[in-house]
């Protein structure tokens, strides 16, 4: 049966300690969001104090990988390897990793080209990790990359793994082309079909009985909220 854990995102209000301490209550693994109250390069020791599993998120908001300024792109991965590092440290099993995002619809084909091209150095930098990569799938705004399928056979020739966001792939329409992409890991929330809500599971319209079934090896709630995390978690019959 597929283990489920709790990302840290619902309570990126506390410091790193208290929140695993929270979280520790209601599970043995957990996804650390890398960012802010929770950034492994300035709070890790908190987290190896803990006898848990662990997932990272790389940090949201401190890079583009897809950006075509080949400098900051550069800067990009430097922060992804460095995430990796921290990463190892706690012994986490799984590196989560946005594939970037083009604000300027004129450069949306240099950044596609310029994702191209982290994607070839994430997959041979993941050569020198413990930790495993997967490249995460993302929402409906035209701004971002890998919102359908396609893009998951360039993942994989570079040989790094994937993770199914599923209220992401169900705002697409393609929750189901996703889940038969063999996803590596999870990320569990739920919406009205619209919105890119970050829901309870079971509140909205994704049928999570498909998604359970897809053969993921690992998986976790990602809810905005505590209150929606512990939904999330009685949705399951986890509480």
């Amino acid at each position: 049966m597929l283990e489920i854990g709790i990302s840290s995102n619902c309570c990126l209000d506390l410091p790193l300690a208290d929140a695993l301490e929270r979280l520790s209550q209601h599970t043995a693994f957990v996804e650390i969001l890398s960012s802010g109250n929770h950034s492994l390069f300035d709070y890790g020791e908190a987290a190896a104090s803990y006898p848990l599993r662990y997932s990272v998120h790389c940090p949201v908001s401190d890079g583009n990988i897809a950006e075509p300024n080949e400098k900051i792109r550069c800067s990009s991965v430097e922060v992804l390897a460095e995430t990796a590092e921290a990463a190892d440290k706690i012994n986490a099993e799984v590196l989560i990793i946005h594939p970037g995002y083009c604000l300027e619809p004129a450069l949306f084909a240099a950044s596609k080209q310029a994702l191209l091209r982290s994607v070839e150095e994430i997959g041979k930098l993941q050569e020198e990790y413990t930790v495993h990569f997967a490249v995460e799938n993302m929402g409906s705004l035209p701004c971002l990359h890998f919102r359908t399928p396609e893009f998951l056979r360039v993942v994989r020739e570079a040989g790094l793994g994937f993770c199914l966001d599923t209220g992401h792939a169900s705002l697409n329409g393609v929750l189901d082309a996703f889940c038969r992409g063999r996803p590596d890991h999870l990320h569990l929330h739920d919406n009205d079909g619209i919105q890119d809500l970050h829901g309870a599971c079971g509140s909205g319209t994704i049928d999570f009985d498909a998604v359970r079934n897809c053969g993921a090896k690992s998986a976790v709630i990602e809810c905005m909220t505590w209150g929606d995390t512990i939904r999330s978690l009685q949705y399951f019959g986890m509480k």
